[in-house]
């Protein structure tokens, strides 16, 4: 089985450290499907076949280069051995779907759904600049976006709550379409039928960039603060 590679920590956003430790190229050894955000918390990133895809604020979608950096990402070698055809679904039927085939609750799995999607909303969260602000003061610089009729893909992963913290506990979704042009953070959707495919993870690289000395030097939030971050941002 294979592992998630994750670089970062969703606590760390939540204290603002946005600054870029780890360059795609150095992302990408690790794994060819995955998401994560750029420096500053510009935009969401999708990475789907090897290619690695930013949703900028502006609504547009560009390949990132290999020499830009992140500060959180996740990415694992896609291998998906369960399949299943879904008919009538959105976003909110997921975990049931899942649920009903497999008992992942306590491990990592990376979810692909794709097919033709009735509606697809997404948000982006526009570039910040230093000095940084927390990520719930971010809340108000998201753009939102809405697509009907779009073929595309949903890249993410199912964190356990055991791991909340370190990631988001729960289901962390980006979207793609076919053409390139849509895009971001996944908050709902509605499809006719898609095919969701996912991957049973045994295991957390977890990947911290102790070069960086913001990050070495940097107290954390505690627990209770960022589950209130994490709620006001979304």
């Amino acid at each position: 089985m294979a592992k998630l590679f994750q670089h970062g920590t969703l606590a760390m956003l939540v204290d603002g450290l946005f600054g870029g430790t780890l360059a795609v190229s150095d992302l990408l050894k690790h794994g060819d499907f995955g998401i994560g955000t750029a420096e500053g918390l510009n935009g969401e990133l999708i990475i789907l076949d090897g290619a690695p895809y930013q949703a900028l604020a502006d609504g547009t979608i560009r390949v990132i280069g290999d020499d830009e950096l992140l500060p959180f990402a996740n990415v694992n070698s896609a291998d998906f051995e369960g399949r299943a055809v879904l008919s009538d679904i959105e976003m909110k039927d997921v975990d049931a779907t899942l649920a009903k085939e497999l008992s992942y609750q306590n491990t990592f799995v990376a979810i692909k759904i794709s097919g033709t999607f009735r509606t697809v909303q997404t948000r982006v969260v526009k570039q910040q600049e230093r000095p940084y602000p927390t990520l719930s003061e971010t809340a108000s610089k998201q753009q939102v976006f809405n697509a009907e009729d779009v073929r595309g893909t949903v890249v993410g992963y199912y964190t356990p709550d055991l791991f909340h913290g370190a990631g988001v506990a729960g289901m962390h979704l980006h979207f793609i379409d076919d053409q390139h042009e849509f895009g971001g953070h996944l908050l709902d959707f509605k499809a006719d039928q898609v095919k969701l495919s996912w991957q049973l993870l045994d295991g957390l690289d977890l990947n911290l960039p102790i070069q960086d000395a913001e990050f070495m030097a940097h107290e954390a939030s505690d627990a209770e603060k960022i589950q209130q971050s994490i709620s006001e941002s979304e």
